[in-house]
């Protein structure tokens, strides 16, 4: 599961899913003229209000932020999972609200005079309302509201980057570093040496003029950069296949490597390459 892909509006998602979580805790009716000594019972106490309030909840979070993080939601019934996890908020703030409205439970209408000792919301319910009805707004406003659909966490900045397929100065295989000693390596003092041209012998032992080396062809314009995406988006096949081979998660880095037209061709962090159709909103990095 990658966190980096996670929104803003999944982080209010989740803040709402922990108030709710706290408010199981609190008292679920409030009477009038009771001492503050009396026990009164929290919303665990009550299994209408666990299951269909505080479980409904909480699942539903759960389904919403585990279907965003994942890089392929399943599927069940042909929805995915955070589909099913906004129906899950959704309901639970529908039974909240009717918890609220009828505490007692139908306890009222017995009798002409029953309603006069019913007891009245509690601090519990009143939180469990307000955080259900936050986590069911956010969970449907996230992929219409542009300000939630942002990165919950930012991008990490990447290194400079090299041009594709560059090695470090120095490195193995870098022109003019030290080659290691073995078969097919020169020696310090060989010919072959970095360093120390060697010079060809003609047939008779009188030395060739050496020949000029062709000019090396001047670089494009295009230079390779790191880049995120704001929303997560397709990579398709450099062949033109319909379909994608990755999709890219926003907060993590890729490497640009090629432009064609509008289109990029990018790198993933485990070496497959792509076209990024929609550029729109990138990140440079």
């Amino acid at each position: 599961m990658n966190i980096r892909s996670l929104t803003r509006g999944d982080g209010v998602v989740l803040g709402a899913a922990v108030l709710l979580f706290i408010a199981s805790f609190l008292d679920l009716y409030s009477f009038d003229d009771v001492p503050d000594s009396v026990d009164l019972p929290m919303l665990w106490g009550s299994g209408p209000v666990v299951f269909s309030v505080v479980l409904a909840g909480v699942i539903g979070a759960a389904l919403v932020v585990v279907a965003r993080g994942l890089p392929q939601v399943p599927k069940v019934a042909g929805l995915d999972l955070g589909q099913f996890g906004v129906a899950f908020t959704v309901f639970a703030a529908w039974s909240a609200l009717g918890n609220i409205v009828d505490v007692p439970g139908g306890f009222d209408n017995i009798g002409d005079n029953a309603s006069e000792g019913a007891p009245s919301p509690g601090i519990g319910m009143i939180l469990a309302l307000v955080a259900t009805l936050l986590m069911a707004a956010a969970a449907i406003a996230t992929p219409l509201v542009p300000a939630l659909k942002g990165a919950l966490l930012p991008a990490p900045r990447p290194a400079a980057p090299q041009p594709y397929g560059a090695q470090p100065p120095g490195g193995y295989g870098y022109p003019g570093a030290q080659q290691p000693g073995g078969y097919g390596h020169p020696q310090p003092g060989q010919p072959g040496q970095p360093g120390q041209p060697q010079q060809a012998q003609p047939f008779g032992g009188q030395p060739q003029p050496q020949q000029a080396q062709a000019p090396q062809a001047p670089a494009g314009d295009f230079s390779p950069f790191w880049f995120a995406v704001p929303v997560p988006r397709p990579l398709f096949a450099e062949d033109g296949s319909p379909t994608p081979i990755a999709e890219l998660a926003p907060g993590t880095w890729y490497l640009a490597v090629e432009q064609r037209g509008p289109a990029l061709v990018a790198q993933t962090q485990d070496g497959r390459r792509g076209v990024l159709q929609d550029t729109s909103g990138i990140q440079r990095g």
